[in-house]
């Protein structure tokens, strides 16, 4: 509070040493000019301060308080006093691309959208000429600076810390114009043609590993489950016709062919055994 304080008045003429006499004689004659043209002048004294509006009113140059008037009617004294109206809505301006050199020496052009509003329209008035331009102005040279202290990969990959990062800038730089940024967002990055194919060469390689990792490794589950599998059925030798029939059952059922296949010859032997002792 203190440091709006100060930033608020640090341009603003002290209030303790006045008009003077001279200005107290112009703002009697002009009060009495309105009373003679009354009511006609009263229109065009009485001025109109919308809601999302603040106006500082100068009389003989100097600001007539230190808050702003408004929202409502407010007084004006013709020839003395001068109004200039302030718009406290939040402004949503682009910021162009800007071409930068990351820290690992990578050309980009990055563009983002800043968010603010003015809190103090005393400040915004008496502090900086145009706060509009300078604001975007001091938003483009902020962006190039932080982003230029970041590699590519931080860059692509921490966009919303690095926002808040310019934010935090911006915010403590135009506090002394009345200004509070809301939001920053870096709406996008541009890199070389040759940089993105070299990204995705990298990438598809990266994918391409992992895909072979990962085969290699249902390889090596498939060949324990293999080896349990062989050790069941060499302990119960009856299992592997078992196995042989429920896959043709299968084949089957799936395909509407006629299916040959050889029968053990040990059944043969088991057979013949059988008829020659009968």
């Amino acid at each position: 509070e203190r440091t709006k304080k100060m930033n608020t008045e640090h341009l603003i003429a002290d209030r303790q040493k006045g008009i003077g006499v001279c200005g107290w004689i112009l703002v009697s004659l002009s009060f009495l000019l309105v009373l003679i043209t009354f009511p006609i002048s009263i229109w065009s004294c009485i001025k109109v301060v919308r809601e999302y509006e603040r106006a500082v009113v100068f009389r003989l140059g100097r600001i007539l308080s230190k808050k702003a008037k408004g929202p409502g009617l407010i007084l004006v004294l013709p020839c003395t006093d001068t109004f200039i109206k302030v718009d406290l809505r939040t402004v949503t301006c682009k910021i162009p691309p800007q071409e930068i050199l990351t820290r690992d020496a990578v050309t980009a052009q990055v563009d983002g959208v800043v968010r603010y509003r003015i809190h103090s329209a005393v400040s915004a008035v008496a502090n900086v000429t145009d706060v509009h331009s300078a604001t975007l102005l001091l938003a483009q040279t902020t962006l190039r600076n932080v982003l230029g202290t970041q590699s590519l990969a931080q860059l692509l990959a921490g966009r919303e810390a690095i926002a808040h990062s310019i934010q935090a800038t911006l915010d403590s730089a135009t506090e002394q114009w009345g200004v509070k940024v809301a939001r920053v967002e870096i709406k996008d990055i541009r890199i070389p043609m040759a940089m993105q194919r070299a990204m995705a060469a990298e990438a598809e390689a990266a994918q391409e590993t992992k895909a072979k990792v990962v085969a290699a490794e249902g390889e090596r589950n498939a060949s324990k489950a293999l080896q349990k599998a062989s050790m069941v059925l060499t302990e119960s030798p009856a299992g592997l016709p078992l196995r042989y029939l429920q896959t043709l059952t299968a084949v089957a059922a799936q395909n509407n062919s006629t299916i040959v296949f050889p029968l053990p010859i040990n059944m043969f032997g088991s057979l013949g055994k059988k008829s020659t002792g009968g």
